[in-house]
């Protein structure tokens, strides 16, 4: 909706809703270093958002920097915490289906 540009760097974690107010916030998770790209975006993606949905859905914009480095991963809003030798446990496994499905498996989340 908004453009690879934009949605390679930052994903929508919430949108806070302020009572008797119809002036909704979104919050968008960016990725450090790309603060400044965003920031100047908001105008942009405020527009793309209300003319696709046809209505004034969202006022504001803020921004939360994530490290997308880090051993931390989200995935479908619940963060899973990876323990840091677990590459290193799936290689002891024996078993070459299920070594190979688990290798896959920490592929796509570290993807995601």
């Amino acid at each position: 909706m908004v453009g690879n540009n934009i949605s390679s760097k930052t994903y929508p974690r919430s949108i806070k809703i302020n009572k008797g107010n119809s002036n909704r916030t979104l919050i968008l998770a960016v990725k450090r270093g790309n603060e400044i790209d965003i920031e100047y975006s908001k105008k942009e993606i405020i527009n793309k958002i209300n003319s696709y949905f046809g209505y004034k859905l969202i006022g504001e914009i803020r921004l939360r920097s994530f490290n997308p480095m880090s051993k931390k991963i989200r995935k479908n809003n619940t963060l899973i915490k990876l323990p840091k030798n677990i590459e290193k446990k799936i290689e002891e496994v024996k078993n070459k289906n299920i070594k190979n499905s688990l290798l896959q498996l920490l592929k796509t989340l570290k993807n995601d």
